[in-house]
């Protein structure tokens, strides 16, 4: 007759030794035993610890977590198997100055710390009383305590937080006052309830987050205050599982998915199944598999054809590979069902899926059809029956997406937006649970751009006007200076000379410009004309002139304009938002003839949105910042400044996308030479300018989710 072995895992002892580090103790060894149907953990410690650490229990998933301040990890891994009684596996995590072991348990459980030398012992209650204590606990509402209320006085939350993990988990973080404060966690409907004893809620904070858009199964928690405990209120969607854990003053409750795998015989990666060891010589199948049937909680089915005897030794294996090597062995397949397990040859199997699956296809083609309405909000009936059909805007008409069966059809009502599908039941289900996911609300974005352009300029120009005149000439004396046997004539130019020695008419009235030795005057700056001061010396008789006049200048500017466009959009639709002038200037064909066009010099947004699923915002934006600018003979010019990228921001973030600088900078100089560049009096004799310009355009772009629509208003 067959025999059966129960296995139960004998002890994990991981010893690891290495130098002891001075300044603080560290873990050596991990020891886990029965003592009289109770687990024994002993962690052995280089230093003998000074106090009892401090722990805390969670229900789902069974742990119990003990804080380790000041304690290194020496075992050179972070996880030990240990798979005897109610204790699985051991992990240890050293953050910074901390070290915490989590025992992952199969049932919850509580526990006891004690100290003995360099040991710490850690005692699990049995099995009988922790099953005592999870009914107990479900029979008050499920509430979980997480850790011993210690605080006296009513002390406030100092923040609320939600973030995204990385495996797509919703993480509240509560920032608590103190480490003292108690925490309870249950279960209520399908929400999740945690309160916190002797605290309170800033005004500010007690409100409902609307979390939805991070992709997490937390669609929205609330914050509110009741009596002296502060009451979160946690509403997930779908299967889910949630663990906690603290650390000094900042509590964590994480939502994940849970994720369940309806053909696998045991959730969770490889294999899951509890171990056992089997010993058997020429054993039937059947009898095997009855063996199996009677260490799980699953009932197996077995076929007719399944026949034939097996010898194996199996030592420490999950039941749910033991299960996989003998039906590899003999060629057999299982197929689950709930907790019914189908076992048979793999050729029965496949014949079995290939008759359901051709009934299938049978009933499909002569069930009679049906035809139902749907009423869509969100999604063009047109849009919807095309992509039902398989066709798409520009092909014929054939495809092979479609998913309607042969025998359906669909029509569609753009008056009042509905689809009406013609097909057999089983379709319009699908169809149905289609349009649940597809006919949503669009999230919308809204996106505030500030286009900021400043400029700073400054210029300095100095200058000087020098002339002499002769006037004896007009009078009827004779002009200039006697030099030898002749006389010699000084004026700034050619026609000036000739005009003071009567060889040419007076060009004006006012000649004096036709005097000047030396005309280089301070220059413009800025759009500003420079000061000056003139100075004359003559006799109080005399006809002749000698004429200077200084002109500076110094102009300093700054500006600034601020362009605040703001547009709303759908999640990935572009929207555009423009404003400018359109300038007209003539064009030529061919043939000579002439037409007036237009080009626009305008302050143009082009933006497309993309959510992600962490909560983020993808931009693609383009940015015209056009003016006009000089004319020219064929029309104005267009001063062009164009910023055209792809950006990850926030929800709610800043981010500068684009930054165009630049400097200027003359010194500008001209002068007579050699008497320019003496000392002093080389001034009167030239021309210095200096000029600095500085301009700069900063594009700033702030993407929001709009999640409500009192935001739209």
């Amino acid at each position: 007759m067959s025999h059966r072995q129960h296995f139960l895992a004998a002890v994990c002892s991981v010893a690891f030794a290495a130098s002891a580090v001075q300044a603080a103790p560290a873990i050596q060894s991990v020891t886990a035993s029965q003592v009289a149907g109770t687990d024994v953990l002993r962690i052995e410690l280089s230093e003998p610890l000074a106090s009892v650490p401090s722990g805390f229990v969670i229900q789902s998933p069974a742990r119990v977590a003990i804080d380790l301040p000041g304690v290194s990890n020496g075992l050179g891994r972070g996880q030990i198997e240990v798979n005897q009684g109610n204790v699985r596996t051991v992990n240890v995590a050293q953050a910074g100055e901390r070290t915490r072991l989590v025992l992952n348990l199969r049932n919850p459980s509580n526990y006891t710390a004690t100290i003995k030398d360099k040991f710490l012992i850690v005692t699990l209650d049995n099995g009988t009383q922790a099953a005592s204590d999870t009914a107990a606990a479900r029979q008050d509402g499920g509430t979980t305590r997480f850790a011993e209320a210690r605080a006296v006085q009513t002390s406030p939350i100092k923040d609320l937080d939600f973030r995204r993990g990385q495996d797509g988990a919703g993480r509240v973080v509560v920032e608590l006052p103190n480490s003292n404060v108690g925490v309870d966690i249950r279960q209520q409907g399908k929400n999740l309830v945690v309160e916190f004893a002797k605290t309170s809620l800033p005004e500010k904070l007690r409100r409902r987050f609307d979390v939805n858009d991070f992709g997490t199964p937390v669609q929205s928690f609330s914050a509110t205050q009741v009596g002296d405990r502060v009451k979160l209120v946690i509403d997930p969607r779908g299967d889910w599982e949630h663990s906690a854990y603290q650390s000094d003053n900042q509590f964590v409750l994480e939502v994940r998915k849970q994720k369940i795998d309806p053909n696998k015989l045991t959730q969770g990666p490889g294999y899951a199944g509890d171990k056992l060891s089997l010993n058997f010589q020429n054993i039937e199948v059947r009898a095997l598999l009855q063996v199996i049937a009677d260490f799980t909680n699953f009932n197996v089915v077995t076929s007719d054809s399944v026949t034939g005897n097996v010898t194996l030794r199996l030592k420490d294996v999950p039941w749910d590979q033991a299960l996989d090597i003998i039906l590899q062995s003999k060629g057999l397949g299982v197929r689950k069902s709930g907790n019914v397990l189908w076992v048979a040859p793999k050729d029965e199997i496949n014949a079995k899926e290939k008759m359901d699956l051709e009934a299938k296809a049978q009933v499909a083609t002569l069930e009679p059809l049906r035809t139902q309405s749907f009423q869509l909000n969100y999604v063009k009936a047109e849009e919807l029956s095309k992509g039902l059909i398989g066709k798409s805007d520009g092909d014929s008409g054939t495809s092979s997406t479609k998913i309607l069966s042969p025998r359906g059809s669909v029509l569609f009502e753009t008056r009042t937006n509905q689809i009406f599908v013609n097909d057999i039941p089983s379709k319009l289900e699908e169809i149905q649970q289609l349009i649940a996911k597809i006919d949503i609300p669009v999230r919308q974005v809204m996106i505030e751009a500030r286009i900021v352009e400043a400029d700073d300029k400054f210029g300095r120009s100095l200058g000087a006007k020098l002339g002499a005149h002769d006037m004896r000439g007009y009078q009827g004396g004779v002009p200039g200076y006697k030099v030898g046997g002749s006389q010699v004539a000084v004026s700034g130019t050619y026609l000036g000379v000739g005009e003071q020695t009567l060889q040419a008419e007076i060009t004006e009235r006012s000649y004096l410009p036709n005097t000047y030795f030396v005309n280089l005057p301070a220059a413009a700056q800025n759009g500003f004309s420079a000061a000056s001061v003139a100075l004359s010396l003559f006799g109080a008789g005399s006809n002749r002139f000698l004429n200077l006049e200084l002109s500076a200048l110094e102009a300093d500017g700054r500006g600034r304009i601020v362009s605040s466009p703001r547009v709303i959009t759908a999640d990935q639709v572009k929207a555009l938002i423009e404003q400018g002038t359109e300038l007209p200037y003539l064009t030529a064909s061919s043939s000579g003839a002439t037409s007036i066009t237009f080009r626009k010099a305008n302050l143009k947004l082009e933006v497309t949105p993309q959510i992600t699923p962490e909560g983020g915002i993808i931009l693609d934006v383009d940015v015209n910042k056009d003016s006009v600018g000089i004319q020219t003979p064929a029309g104005y010019a267009i001063d062009t400044k164009h910023v055209q990228t792809q950006v990850l921001v926030e929800n709610g973030g800043t981010v500068v996308i684009g930054g165009i600088f630049i400097q200027e900078e003359r010194n500008d100089e001209q002068k007579v030479p050699l008497i320019g560049d003496l000392p002093v009096v080389g001034h009167l004799f030239k021309n210095t300018a200096k000029t600095l310009n500085k301009s700069e355009l900063l594009i700033f772009l702030t993407p929001r989710v709009v999640s409500e629509r009192s935001a739209l208003r």
